[in-house]
């Protein structure tokens, strides 16, 4: 079984991946101010290396370094997390080409269609947000925005799905790539917005791009990405693609370096919000829990309770069926409740989608943590994607929705919430927002065998510690690289860890 280990990366941390100092003219801003210094500073540097040299791109970009390994072409529209992929392509022998059914060739697909800016450079050409994907899947893609599908007409051989809409705001006909790649969707968009931003008044729209600098995206749109930027962190395969294209085309995706930005620029989620009045996150925070209700019990029209587990984390259901569909399964609630087992890491924000089914009122769900009622989730007849963010409950905590109705039945889709890890750790990881580590990189990352290979300027450091998210020190080392460029780990559990070199500070993690 293949498996890739999701996070977000920390403020601080991220400039690790960025040279020292590449995102200095963005400190301190936020909403339209912080979106037009990230346009300047993306701009800046940016080679068109023409249309043709994707391909060539392609054979460093879009390798798959993190699922199979292969070398094989990773392609979002075909790539399967857990299980056997449904084809492969060599990088350079497989390009399009004609095609008829999937497998038979990559092409390149914009996830801004083309269309919508005319084929102009430097639009038709840039790395970041132009995918080597299956010909027959992007043709199938067409120039439709990308959304939650109600019912689907096609669906790839990997579960991406073409159909009706059931975002909330629009009707139309959308596309929808499979939960892994979703936040890495949303960040190519949020990428184009912002790199282009003084060109969106002469693109076309495409029932998704804003025609204004900010916000830049419609706002049904826009509500749909902050959604899935939130559910789908930042992983290692963005990372690695980032790089690459940055050595490739001379910028870089801040929404992937500093995923954080998102926030401050277009706020948090909530279907049927402006997204346009920023929030700046208490505490950066990685994934705690993300469940999709994929391992409920069997479909079932009969009201009782369901039970199960998922990634670690147990699930009750009370006066509950699991006949009904929102993004695939879903778990309904009529006179009852969802709520999970213990967590440990704590809570920071949640995200949930909610429906109401069948007859019935538009109503509320109570968010409790640990029992105690922390906020309220929203439900009608439209698939409807809410965040409550600044929860920020450290230590190990069980999250309930509880329905304030005896009667609505209320389907429960893509639940996640984001860690918290309370003012200990964030005094550990304020040092990440100080001192910027542009000579340290930890290889490989997730950290495999307990040990940590640091590549970079070591020979001088004089101490390592190893932190949780508690902000307790695991491990203090002296003199760490006397002896060569590893450090044994010993037996940290799977999980999300800080590794500081004097002043230095990294994330890493442990599968």
């Amino acid at each position: 079984m293949k498996k890739i280990i999701l996070f977000s990366v920390f403020a601080g941390l991220a400039h690790a991946q960025a040279p020292a100092g590449y995102y200095n003219a963005a400190n301190g801003l936020s909403g339209a101010a912080l979106k037009t210094a990230l346009s300047t500073i993306i701009t800046n540097g940016h080679q068109d290396k023409g249309y043709n040299g994707l391909w060539t791109a392609y054979k460093t970009t879009d390798i798959d370094r993190d699922y199979e390994n292969d070398g094989s072409i990773l392609d979002i529209y075909s790539e399967k997390p857990v299980g056997a992929d449904p084809y492969k392509y060599t990088p350079g022998t497989n390009q399009c080409g004609t095609y008829s059914t999937e497998g038979n060739c990559y092409n390149r697909e914009h996830i801004i269609p083309q269309s919508f800016f005319n084929e102009a450079s430097p639009m038709v050409a840039d790395i970041h947000f132009i995918r080597a994907t299956d010909g027959k899947v992007n043709g199938m893609r067409s120039n439709y925005p990308f959304g939650k599908v109600g019912s689907a007409t096609f669906t790839s051989k990997n579960g991406s799905k073409l159909g009706s809409s059931s975002s909330s705001g629009y009707s139309g006909t959308v596309f929808e790539p499979i939960d892994e790649f979703k936040g890495d969707v949303a960040r190519m968009i949020f990428y184009f917005v912002t790199r282009y931003q003084s060109k969106l008044s002469s693109f076309s729209s495409g029932n998704m791009l804003g025609s204004s600098t900010f916000p830049g995206l419609q706002t049904w749109e826009l509500n749909v990405l902050l959604a899935w930027h939130n559910q789908d962190p930042v992983s290692s395969a963005e990372i690695k693609r980032n790089n690459a294209s940055y050595t490739y085309q001379g910028n870089r995706n801040p929404f992937i370096d500093n995923p954080n930005y998102v926030n401050l620029i277009w706020g948090s989620s909530s279907t049927g919000s402006t997204g346009t009045t920023p929030t700046t996150p208490t505490n950066p925070s990685s994934s705690c829990a993300n469940e999709n209700f994929e391992n409920i019990p069997a479909s079932s029209a009969s009201y009782d309770n369901k039970t199960w587990s998922n990634g670690g984390i147990s699930w009750t259901a009370t006066d509950a069926r699991t006949d009904q569909t929102v993004n695939n399964r879903a778990i309904t609630i009529r006179n009852g409740s969802l709520t999970s087992g213990n967590s440990g890491n704590g809570i920071g924000s949640l995200t949930v989608t909610t429906q109401l089914k069948f007859s019935g009122t538009n109503g509320t769900f109570d968010v409790k943590v640990n029992g105690t009622k922390v906020g309220t989730i929203p439900y009608n007849t439209s698939a409807t994607t809410t965040t409550i963010s600044n929860i920020n409950i450290s230590g190990n905590v069980s999250v309930s929705l509880v329905n304030n109705s005896s009667s609505n039945r209320v389907a429960v889709d893509d639940l996640s919430w984001t860690c918290y890890s309370g003012s200990s750790a964030r005094q550990a990881q304020s040092s990440a927002q100080e001192v910027a580590a542009p000579s340290f990189m930890i290889s490989p990352n997730p950290v495999t065998n307990q040990e940590i290979f640091v590549k970079g300027d070591i020979k001088n450091v004089k101490k390592a510690e190893i932190y949780n998210f508690q902000g307790k020190v695991l491990q203090s080392i002296d003199q760490p690289f006397r002896n060569g460029n590893s450090i044994r780990t010993g037996n940290l559990g799977q999980g999300v860890y800080i590794l500081k070199l004097d002043q230095a500070t990294l994330q890493f993690l442990v599968k």
